[in-house]
């Protein structure tokens, strides 16, 4: 039997709803009513929309002098909602009034309720929402669809000392006989259901600053006025800038960014109504390191960028949320390198992107656009792909096109689908007018197919030749597919920009040694590192390369020693070449490469592999310092502080880790949080209690998240069962909980512990946990590299399926295999190379698991 069509049908069309809803904090209940206009298409007898979890009653339909009161079928397998009427409700204008009611669920989606406690422990509660992407229907009776655009006007019955939030500003309040307050609200724009939004409760504002014309205000708890400066004066930037670069105005009339106490996502976009994680929006720029600054910059501006591309102009269904999601992503880095340029953003997104880099080498990884059918589906689509590589190829597009070009078909594609939805081939439409470029053609390959290529160039008596083949970890897994890659070659005489088609190509008559295919950086591709390559690095060194291109050869090389064409030892070799290198993003990668190293070798090679590495790092990190120095800008103090990491967590220096005790509350954010790694890594019951207490009394969202996630490191096993006893006893909040488990699974000494917790306690932490966070969860059994744990895990995961995972669990699967083979495959030579100065021929090291050798 088929199953019946996920899309409801399209014969009547909303255009107009009236909400009227009243939320009880105490009951953890609310009650409402919608007047819904619609348009009827064809006459008809049944009209069907969504509703999940809600008691529906009084319902009557009107058109014109004539009234129906149907019978009411409600579905909780379909989520819909089906009015039956005797006679045919004819063609043209309706209306659909209903009363309904339903709880404040605790699962962080629909109307939910969210708790915090305040200075003397007394525990409130705030009525929130949370709807994408399809629990809109869980609040109120509508068309759950992004397709079907409507305006809102919205009233809320609140407490009378309660505040009160939707998407537009506040039109009046009039008090109640009972002594509540009925605030009704300004009418929306045009837009879809999962952008509604409501907040209740005892909660407070700034005062509203002007962010070009806009009114911008920060909420939050009781308490925490402190925090919002910095969230303002990024809002504030954000909306002029992009005001500017869309050449549109902002396209409603405020701004309220809301800190939400417990909240499955990150942030959420909904117009005018903005809600975030507290750890993304609060934040004391005196106690915070540069990573927290930028990462709460990056969020805002990713949310705010939204209100133009996702608000303003819609995907017409879920299949289109990629670019949504990749555009934000990608003008979110825009704005805040516009914001901080000293903060190099776009240098620092080539750390995301590389996270992305090593999902999409898998053999299980996915197209960036795929068919969605279900609800399940769409939620398996928030992740590295849709973000930070879809991120990505927009970011590698607008530097082959040229930034202005690229800029004017954004601006020409908003202005032509305002107030509407679009497809992916829109945006392309667009962009090849003004680009003159075949733009669909040459994106289609990067959308609709998984992978990414390895580009591999070679000086030949012609030219210079250049050619892709499909890059996997697993060389095994490769196929014959191709990509229209856009390449910036640059040799040591000359540049040149050139699309790479499915054949190879001959640049006729460059001679001179290439430096890199991918001189900006930008290129979504990997550049082919052999073991006589780095021969010549590390005799002619790297001082000719930009950061851009030193990171590239740090992050591609790694990439490939765990595809096995590099051995274990030939990256180390590498690593000896990098001892002057002073940027940040170059020592992010590379330590990246390090750590890992140290899975690689047995306890009797440990120590001379650690020894190697110091002799890496110290350098480094002498001519830095381990103490601030005056004129240190925010990269230099972040450089130091990830040289401490390594120095404390990787080579476990004795020093450092003596030192790091005595600086956990440092002046310095970057050297306390660099500290709380070392000791966290190192520590003993007395750090674990000082740690904790850190946690349990911080004063700031990111101090709270900061210690909490450093008690997954503690080596002791009885110390992680502390903190999975805080996780069973809900101490720990079920939207941070995930995030810590799947921390703790990496933990070299309590991961397997950890992961039979995980299994011991499935049902109950599935189903206290948003469903969202669970693949997240699971991320962590990548570092289970043993093969038992590898088939406890397969085995586990096969007897307990999770439908809203999408792929990402099975990527987790087959990253877990693939660095269990890794490991096996490199621990008999790795370790022996490190006493015996030998290592793997570069022939040897060409070959991938299949025995093939790398083309």
């Amino acid at each position: 039997m088929n199953s019946p069509d996920p899309r409801l049908p399209r014969h009547v069309v909303p255009r107009h709803y009236e909400l009227l809803l009243e939320p009880d904090l105490g009951s953890a209940s609310f009650a409402g009513e919608v007047a819904i206009s619609v348009d009827v298409e064809v006459p008809t007898t049944s009209i069907v929309c969504n509703a999940a979890e809600l008691d529906i009653t009084d319902v009557v339909i009107r058109c014109g002098d004539s009234e129906w009161i149907p019978t009411i079928q409600l579905d909780p397998d379909t989520e819909r909602l089906t009015l039956l009427t005797d006679t045919d409700v004819p063609a043209g204008e309706a209306e659909i009034r209903a009363s309904f009611g339903g709880i404040l669920n605790d699962q962080l989606r629909g109307f939910y309720r969210s708790t915090y406690s305040d200075e003397d422990g007394v525990e409130h509660t705030i009525a929130t929402t949370q709807f994408q992407s399809t629990d809109a229907r869980r609040a109120f009776p509508c068309w759950d669809e992004p397709e079907w655009k409507a305006t809102f006007s919205t009233t809320l019955v609140v407490e009378a000392d309660d505040l009160a939030i939707t998407n537009t500003a506040e039109l009046e309040s009039s008090a109640l006989d009972d002594g509540r307050r009925r605030v009704r609200y300004a009418t929306t724009m045009p837009m879809s259901t999962y952008l509604v939004a409501f907040v209740v409760g005892p909660l407070e504002a700034t005062e509203a600053v002007d962010g070009g014309g806009v009114p911008v205000r920060v909420v939050h708890r009781p308490g925490q006025g402190h925090l919002t400066t910095f969230a303002l004066d990024v809002a504030v930037h954000a909306l002029e800038w992009f005001a500017d670069y869309y050449a549109i105005p902002y396209p409603s009339d405020k701004v309220d960014l809301i800190a939400i106490p417990d909240f499955a996502f990150g942030a959420m976009e909904n117009l005018g109504c903005v809600t975030f994680r507290e750890v993304l929006l609060l934040i004391d720029p005196e106690s915070s390191s540069q990573p927290e600054l930028q990462h709460v910059a990056d969020v805002i501006n990713h949310e705010l960028a939204h209100m133009w591309f996702g608000d303003l102009v819609t995907m017409r269904w879920w299949e289109g949320i990629w670019l949504n999601e990749a555009f934000a992503t990608f003008m979110e880095v825009a704005c805040s390198h516009a914001y901080r340029p000293d903060w190099r953003v776009w240098d620092t997104f080539a750390r995301s992107r590389s996270a992305a880099f090593a999902v999409d080498a898998l053999a299980s990884t996915r197209p960036i656009e795929f068919a969605v059918i279900t609800p399940e589906d769409a939620e398996g689509m928030y992740d590295l792909l849709t973000y930070e590589k879809g991120a990505a190829v927009v970011r590698m597009l607008e530097q082959h096109l040229g930034i202005e070009t690229f800029r004017e078909g954004v601006r020409q594609y908003l202005r032509r689908h305002a107030y509407a939805n679009t497809e992916t081939s829109d945006l392309w439409d667009v962009l090849e007018e003004v680009s003159h470029q075949p733009v669909r053609e040459m994106m289609t390959g990067w959308i609709f197919q998984g992978g990414h290529p390895i580009v591999t160039t070679e000086t030949t008596p012609h030219g210079l030749k250049v050619s892709q083949h499909h890059f996997t970890l697993d060389p095994g897994a490769a196929d014959d597919r191709r990509w229209a890659v856009p390449l910036q070659v640059a040799t040591r005489g000359s540049e040149h920009n050139v699309l790479l088609g499915t054949e190879s190509l001959t640049l006729t008559g460059v001679v001179d040694p290439v430096i890199t295919a991918n001189s900006s950086g930008s290129g979504f591709f990997r550049s082919r590192i052999d073991p006589l390559l780095i021969d010549r690095i590390i005799a002619t060194g790297l001082s000719a390369r930009s950061p851009a291109e030193r990171h590239t050869i740090a992050d591609d090389a790694w990439a490939i020693t765990v595809a096995g064409r590099l051995s274990a030892s030939d990256y180390l070799r590498l690593a000896t070449a990098f001892t002057d290198e002073d940027d940040l993003n170059v020592w992010q990668a590379l330590g990246s490469g390090l750590a890992a190293l140290v899975r690689l070798v047995d306890d009797a090679n440990a120590p001379v592999l650690r020894q190697r590495i110091g002799e890496v790092v110290k350098p480094a990190l002498s001519r830095l310092g381990t103490d601030p120095r005056p004129g240190d800008d925010d990269r230099s103090a972040e450089l130091r502080a990830t040289l401490i990491r390594l120095m404390g967590v990787v080579v476990e220096d004795q020093d450092t880790i003596h030192e790091s005790r005595n600086r956990l509350d440092h002046d310095d954010p970057t050297i306390a949080s660099a500290s709380l790694s070392v000791v966290a890594h190192n520590g003993d019951d007395s750090d674990f209690d000082l740690v904790r207490a850190a946690w349990k009394g911080a004063g700031d969202p990111q101090a709270e998240v900061r210690n909490l996630r450093a008690l997954a490191d503690f080596p002791a096993i009885d110390l992680i069962d502390r903190l999975l006893s805080d996780i069973s006893s809900s101490e720990v909040r079920t939207q941070d909980a995930p995030y810590v488990i799947s921390r703790a699974l990496a933990n070299r000494h309590a991961g397997s512990h950890v992961w039979r917790y995980v299994v011991a306690n499935w049902t109950d932490l599935t189903d206290r946990f948003p469903s969202n966070s669970i693949p997240r969860m699971l991320s962590g059994v990548v570092f289970l590299d043993d093969p038992d744990s590898v088939a406890s895990v397969a085995g586990f995961i096969a007897d307990h399926p999770i439908p809203q995972a999408g792929l990402q669990v099975d990527q987790h699967l087959e990253r877990q295999r693939i660095n269990t083979a890794m490991k096996a495959r490199e621990i008999p030579r790795f370790g022996p190379s490190l006493t015996s100065g030998q290592r793997a021929s570069p022939r040897d090291s060409l070959m991938g698991p299949s025995g093939r050798a790398d083309s």
